[in-house]
């Protein structure tokens, strides 16, 4: 007799047997060969195709699933091309550019779009598209830094509070609705004109307004999974409370923080423009778009394309953001995870 390859008997539904009929009946004839009969409702595999990892189909994890998603958006993607090319425009803006962004011409003055200056000149006769070029970055500067400072004192505030729960949360969430009853800008106007204006104080007053509403996610967040399974196993070994927050349930809460975090972004930069609006933004000669907006809104009636551009840049920017971040929310909604 021929000697076969070892088999294993795994247990397979009735029903399933009726699509695999041919091979089931190779498998009894070869079992009647050598004497064993075949049980029924079985179905045996050899033991080198379990071993085999081509048999094995491979997991998805969430984040792969939500990339997925996010590929399939459209908007989302149109957004997040726009803002790379405005980044790498804004990182590459000394070899783009073909001025100095500080350079003025006054016997030049302010011209409208020709091929020597693709954008125009201002009143001072500096060239338009290059300062467009340096004022990204100071924008975007102004916006991602500013959305950090409002992440680390709003995840840090938010876990706290909804880690210690009671009477704690009680008193640190009743202080937020406090600060959210004050207006935002007439804060970060007390905050400039006691630190003074300069960039550096602008990321932290932006920054120090806009955490409360992430402090509220957090702590929602942290409230919902600090009695899931996980955590509570985590918590039954001996793990540390600073260590269940960091390890185990701030990482599954990255989903919405992430998503609030890239629809701050945008508010931050129009919060920005509106302050370059009143004086209190970047101070000359670095500019913004904001400021150069406000610059070109007080000439916009003689020399409209001062604030044609700087606004249409900034519009784009912001609706890019905006496209991303309800790309992002979307995909890493959890209801969709778990439907599928």
């Amino acid at each position: 007799m021929k000697s076969r390859e070892p088999f294993d008997r795994l247990r397979v539904p009735s029903e399933v047997e009726g699509s695999r009929a041919k091979s089931r009946e190779g498998m009894r004839r070869g079992h009647a060969t050598s004497g064993a009969a075949p049980s029924q409702g079985t179905h045996d595999i050899p033991q080198s195709a379990i071993r085999n990892p081509q048999w094995r189909v491979p997991g998805a994890s969430p984040w792969h699933d939500a990339f997925r998603r996010l590929r399939r958006n459209r908007l989302a993607m149109f957004g997040l091309g726009i803002l790379l090319v405005f980044v790498m425009m804004a990182l590459l803006a000394p070899w783009i550019a073909a001025y100095p962004f500080d350079r003025t011409n006054l016997r030049y003055g302010a011209k409208p779009p020709t091929w020597a200056h693709l954008l125009g000149t201002d009143e001072l006769g500096r060239d338009l598209f290059t300062r467009i070029l340096y004022g990204a970055r100071i924008s975007f500067a102004v916006g991602i830094l500013a959305t950090l400072v409002s992440l680390t004192i709003g995840v840090t505030y938010g876990s706290i509070a909804g880690w210690a729960g009671g009477r704690v949360d009680h008193l640190m969430m009743r202080v937020v609705d406090i600060l959210y009853g004050l207006p935002f800008m007439f804060f970060v106007i007390i905050l400039m004109l006691i630190f003074g204006r300069n960039i550096l104080n602008l990321f932290v007053a932006l920054g120090a307004v806009q955490w409360l509403t992430m402090a509220r996610i957090v702590r929602g967040q942290v409230l919902s999974l600090k009695a899931r399974e996980f955590v509570l196993s985590a918590q039954a070994i001996g793990a540390s409370p600073p260590r269940l927050l960091v390890r185990h349930v701030l990482p599954n809460a990255l989903g919405p923080i992430v998503v609030y975090a890239t629809l701050t972004v945008p508010a931050v930069m129009l919060e920005e423009a509106f302050l370059s609006f009143l004086g209190l933004g970047v101070q000359p000669p670095m500019a913004s778009w904001g400021s150069l907006a406000s610059e070109g809104a007080a000439a916009m009636e003689v020399y409209p394309w001062l604030i044609l551009f700087p606004g249409l840049a900034l519009t784009v920017t912001l609706l890019s953001l905006n496209f991303l971040g309800d790309g992002l929310r979307d995909a890493l909604d959890p209801q969709i995870t778990s439907g599928r």
